[in-house]
């Protein structure tokens, strides 16, 4: 039976780099047999242009219904001044909420062609490859009470809640330790449990789930040591998990070790695998409508859906492997561009990826 796939371009570039993506799609189930069926919805600021909202029903609807989703990206300028309530980003989450997706996979992997891309020395990146396993639908971001209220001296006050329950820590932890087993065996968890009481249960509660796991090497870091660690020796981790705000600075501090934040896919999955798969780089709408972004991300986001959700390891394999013979071809977007290569649009680099493939 045919594996439906809804398609979510968002804003800014969003459209241009999942474009790309969907070439590659179609080129697996043309040519290669791959059997899925396709349908696209607006989310974020599209969807507040088209409809008043960031998450329509009929968008969610077809996400319920889908085995998988790609997205761009939401977000942008012209949005910034909407109430929060409604700005594009709450599409984003309501997806995350509404379908779940409670574990978010975030990989940081350097490749070899792209060593000098990186504002840090080859011999402190060089063969750099962790996965970072952010907890998705909780803490802060989602937690009860939140607002701005005026005090009685009449002075304004913000305030967000941090909050984790314990069957929320140890699925995400659960996740966090299956796929250390598949790599190799080491998780470091990150809190702040010195200073914050949710996190000091964030850490009990992994320790927990630890003892199923005897072959699994746990450590706990602070988040602060954990940012400058990653700078640091970024290869001293395998597998990271941690909140959903710190994952949030952590993976984007991940990205730029690789030189690139275009070069990095996603994954957030459900208990069932089901997953929306993204780029990690977000709407940057300085540069959209310049065919200069770059699709890589968004398209290794399609072999994280092969993998996670379609069970199809081996087209997910043959995608990343077109990424590397691209690389070694030298054909680079702005982004990663250096001395010696070939300069190429965000078109240019999709149709470079379909040809090899």
């Amino acid at each position: 039976m045919s594996k439906k796939i809804l398609i979510l371009p968002g804003d800014g570039i969003g459209p241009e780099i999942v474009t790309e993506a969907v070439k590659v799609l179609a080129t697996l189930r043309d040519e290669q047999g791959l059997d899925i069926e396709m349908d696209e919805a607006l989310v974020g600021g599209a969807a507040i242009d088209a409809t008043g909202g960031p998450l329509p029903d009929a968008t969610l609807d077809l996400a319920k219904e889908a085995d998988a989703i790609l997205l761009g990206a939401v977000g942008g300028h012209k949005w910034e001044s909407l109430d929060i309530s409604i700005r594009p980003e709450k599409g984003l989450l309501g997806l995350r909420s509404e379908l779940n997706l409670f574990a978010n996979l975030r990989p940081a992997i350097l490749y070899p062609q792209l060593a000098d891309a990186s504002t840090l020395k080859p011999e402190v990146v060089s063969g750099l490859d962790i996965m970072i396993v952010r907890e998705l639908t909780g803490g802060i971001y989602f937690g009860q009470p939140r607002g701005v209220r005026e005090l009685d001296n009449g002075e304004r006050q913000g305030y967000n809640t941090l909050v984790y329950s314990e069957s929320e820590v140890d699925r995400i932890a659960r996740v966090a330790f299956d796929i250390a087993m598949k790599r190799g065996k080491r998780l470091c968890s990150v809190d702040k449990a010195n200073v914050l009481e949710c996190t000091e249960m964030w850490r009990e509660v992994v320790t927990k789930v630890a003892e199923e796991h005897p072959e699994v090497e746990l450590s706990h870091m602070y988040v602060d040591n954990a940012a400058m660690q990653l700078v640091k020796w970024p290869k001293q981790f395998d597998v990271m998990v941690t909140t959903n705000m710190f994952g949030d600075i952590l993976s984007d501090c991940a990205a730029m070790l690789t030189g690139s934040i275009g070069m990095l896919p996603s994954a957030s999955l459900d208990e069932n695998s089901k997953g929306m798969y993204e780029p990690i780089h977000g709407s940057a709408p300085d540069i959209a409508g310049q065919g200069v972004a770059n699709p890589l991300a968004t398209i290794l986001s399609v072999a994280m859906m092969l993998r996670y959700s379609l069970d199809k390891p081996a087209m997910a394999e043959r995608i990343e492997a077109a990424v590397n013979k691209v690389l070694d071809d030298g054909l680079r977007t702005p982004d990663i561009m250096s001395d010696g290569m070939t300069e190429v649009s965000c078109e240019g680099m999709g149709d470079a990826i379909v040809a090899v493939l």
